[in-house]
């Protein structure tokens, strides 16, 4: 297990994450429609890139990554709200196998974060209607 965040232990977390994501039935079609099914190719390299950088500005403020990791995924279609607990679930999975339980919590609380915004941008939230 790593106890601690680089570039190094990000892009394994990245790589194997995905590689999951992939093989899921619920949120690997998303991810495949838009990027193909082989990790190795130029389009997933570039996201792959992209996400190493993203993550070393979430989990340690370094620089690399800028914009909004919103706008590409409001073009993939809809997105049930079940694939975005799917993805945390996966992502969860995989922080919690590679990092001691300080740094996965940390990665986790992230993610968290950033689905929520995802799933109120995307208007998937349902809490209105839990309102009797």
């Amino acid at each position: 297990m790593y106890d601690t965040v680089n570039r190094d232990t990000i892009h394994h977390l990245v790589h194997e994450f995905y590689a999951l994501v992939l093989k899921d039935d619920l949120v690997g079609p998303f991810f495949i429609n838009s990027l193909g099914s082989d990790l190795e190719n130029g389009k997933w390299h570039e996201h792959l890139h992209t996400l190493d950088n993203f993550w070393l500005l979430m989990m340690i403020g370094k620089p690399g990554y800028s914009g909004d990791p919103f706008p590409p995924h409001a073009f993939l279609g809809p997105i049930p709200i079940e694939a975005f607990e799917r993805w945390l679930e996966l992502f969860k999975e995989t922080t919690e196998k590679y990092f001691i339980p300080s740094i996965a919590d940390k990665f986790y609380k992230k993610a968290e974060i950033i689905a929520e915004q995802f799933i109120e941008n995307l208007g998937l939230n349902d809490e209105d209607d839990d309102d009797d």
